[in-house]
């Protein structure tokens, strides 16, 4: 009897071909599915112990200078020298995490980092100080770079800028409540008691972080060959889109290190001569931080990516110029769009190097975040001199350039869109 007579034949080849058709199913975590939701709360707390870390003397260089006898701009290395330690290894721990895995890397950087956060207060001079804080900061290389590879690599592609939002948020929250405790706490104890409780708050981010992130799955380990890594890296510097998402991280962070790290001196100065405490507190606005960064993934599925960026940088630029009038309350407002505007273009811009990397993504993000930082030194330097020299028009004549590179990058982006037709350009 032929084939055709049983059926039998026809049936196994129609199943083998309907099972060879069937779409495989994806593993990675989405929202709402196993493990998404402790993954997401493990690198919010990431987050939160990373910037509360970094920024931890940052809305205490009032206090920094009285107690060093320094200025604003020599205070102000101890915020510049985190970040640039930060900036300068970012690259290096992400190769090792290449190797030896997001998880194993992050958690070993975390440990080294909340241990320096035990000595900083007792740091008997200001060299020691910024010293100390240069190797906190190289620790925390460890945590950006790798926490956004982690993600690519174990999260659903949709959920990507929404889970990259949620780590960034998590930044903003540990940036606001590092300086609105230390605000309060330095104003009754001072500034070493105050840095030496966001080292015990750390202390606790990163023990539960490491008992909460689940284990990868996957993660293919790589290669640890300088010649290897140095390919990676020209690779990706050869890309125009990442050149450009990697300028733009750097020059938002530029307006955000050089407003925040001089704006404590303006208010506690006059007209305002506000308190130490409230000074803290003005902080809080990192909330709107965190709305921004979490929502970023919805802003650019209405907007798409470029449009993103312009309202993100159109925002800024607003905040930054009503920070000019003399009165507290347009102050604060202006201080609500910067961060809203900033935290919305960094989380864009960082998901989009995720995504434009399909390989090598710990290098990929290593270098948005060496960038990012390096504006981050860039502005917390630069913005404390201009203040030096010209109060806070000068901070703000300084955010107001780099928020114009922003906008001109994205325009480039536009026009090289346009000409390449790639619609994936920033």
């Amino acid at each position: 009897m032929t084939p055709a007579d049983t059926g039998a034949s026809t049936t196994v080849g129609a199943a083998a071909s309907v099972s060879a058709s069937a779409p495989v199913p994806d593993s990675r975590m989405a929202p709402g599915g196993p493990g998404y939701r402790r993954m997401s709360f493990a690198l919010f707390l990431a987050g939160v112990a990373t910037f509360a870390l970094l920024y931890s003397t940052q809305a205490l260089l009032p206090l920094v200078s009285d107690d060093f006898a320094v200025t604003a701009g020599d205070a102000s290395w101890t915020v510049a020298a985190a970040t640039g330690g930060l900036a300068v290894f970012v690259l290096p721990m992400s190769a090792l995490s290449e190797r030896f895995g997001r998880r194993t890397v992050m958690t070993a950087s975390l440990a080294v980092a909340v241990t320096v956060g035990l000595l900083v207060p007792f740091a008997p001079s200001l060299p020691a100080l910024v010293a100390l804080r240069a190797v906190q900061g190289a620790a925390l290389a460890g945590l950006p770079a790798s926490a956004t590879a982690y993600l690519a690599e174990e999260v659903t592609p949709r959920a990507l800028v929404t889970a990259i939002g949620l780590f960034v948020a998590g930044n903003s929250v540990g940036g606001m409540s590092g300086r609105v405790i230390t605000g309060w706490v330095a104003q009754e104890w001072g500034w070493r008691v105050a840095v030496g409780v966001i080292g015990v708050v750390a202390v606790a981010c990163a023990v539960a972080f490491r008992l909460l992130l689940p284990a990868p799955k996957h993660f293919k380990a790589g290669s640890l060959r300088p010649r290897v890594l140095a390919r990676t890296v020209r690779d990706h510097l050869a890309d125009p889109l990442l050149r450009r998402l990697y300028a733009i991280g750097a020059l938002f962070m530029t307006v955000f290190g050089g407003v925040y790290t001089v704006i404590g001196y303006r208010l506690t100065e006059a007209p305002f001569s506000l308190p130490q405490g409230v000074v803290g507190s003005i902080f809080l606005v990192y909330l709107v931080g965190t709305v921004s960064a979490s929502t970023a993934g919805r802003l650019v599925g209405r907007l798409g990516r470029r449009g993103a960026l312009y309202l993100a940088g159109g925002t800024t630029a607003a905040g930054l110029l009503l920070s000019l009038a003399p009165t507290l309350p347009l102050v604060l407002l202006g201080l609500v769009l910067i961060t809203a505007g900033f935290f919305a273009g960094h989380a864009v811009a960082s998901s989009a190097v995720s995504k434009t990397a399909t390989r090598g993504r710990a290098q990929a993000s290593a270098l948005y975040q060496s960038a990012y930082y390096i504006g981050s030194s860039a502005g917390s330097t630069v913005g404390a001199v201009a203040f030096h020299s010209a109060g806070w028009a000068g901070t703000v004549g300084v955010g107001v350039l780099a928020v114009l590179g922003v906008v001109a990058l994205t325009v480039a982006g536009t026009l090289a869109a346009r000409t390449e037709r790639r619609p994936a350009a920033a």
